[in-house]
């Protein structure tokens, strides 16, 4: 019994952790520094319909920061994983040399409720979109600063998308899009957690019943 109760709250916790849980897909291009030096440098249109130079993938809160680095770098310093370069010697060249830029594009899912917000430290500029909804819009370069959002649209899980652009300098994105904890094989955290407890008192209470016998 003792081991059906470990197993339980591990199951419990796991879920838990599930809720949390938010993997992010990346992908990143060089590009023509003119294409992200404009007032429309991060935004999805100006993201190539190619090949990505590098794949990859990180987890949440992201936290690029470097200065005049390497893509290889830039990717280090948020931890990122599961990385893929598809055009070779991408990894060992700068996130910008002035004469190339550099556009990033995350995507996933996550759970969201309405009148979230959203705040990002960036430099250079990004565009987070969230069911088909802009929740920051700010692609033009920029000094860093940061930009928060919130958004207006139906509670549930949808996809989002973030682009972001970087140009010379410093290359910085720092922000968390982590999942809100939501329902999980039918019951919410808090769900989860009476769960747990339950589990923990009918254990107790069956073993003073078998003392008393």
């Amino acid at each position: 019994m003792r081991r059906q109760l470990q197993i339980g709250a591990l199951i419990v916790l796991a879920s838990i952790s599930a809720a949390h849980a938010n993997a992010i897909n990346g992908e990143l291009w060089h590009v023509p520094e003119g294409v992200v030096d404009s007032p429309t440098g991060a935004s999805p249109a100006n993201v190539p319909n190619t090949t990505p130079d590098v794949t990859f993938s990180v987890n949440s809160p992201l936290n690029f920061v470097a200065t005049a680095e390497t893509v290889n770098f830039w990717l280090a310093s948020s931890a990122a994983f599961n990385i893929v370069e598809n055009t070779p010697n991408t990894l060992a060249s700068l996130m910008s040399d002035f004469r190339l830029g550099t556009i990033v594009k995350f995507d996933g899912s996550l759970s969201v409720t309405t009148g979230q917000t959203f705040t990002f430290e960036h430099d250079d500029g990004i565009t987070l979109i969230i069911n088909g909804l802009t929740v920051i819009g700010a692609p033009e370069p920029t000094p860093p600063e940061t930009t928060t959002g919130t958004y207006t649209g139906p509670s549930g899980t949808f996809d989002f998308e973030l682009v972001y652009a970087d140009i010379g300098g410093s290359a910085i994105l720092k922000g968390d899009l982590a999942a809100v904890p939501g329902p999980v094989a039918g019951a919410g955290l808090p769900g989860l957690m009476l769960a747990g407890g339950g589990l923990l008192g009918w254990w107790r209470r069956k073993r003073k019943l078998e003392a008393a016998a």
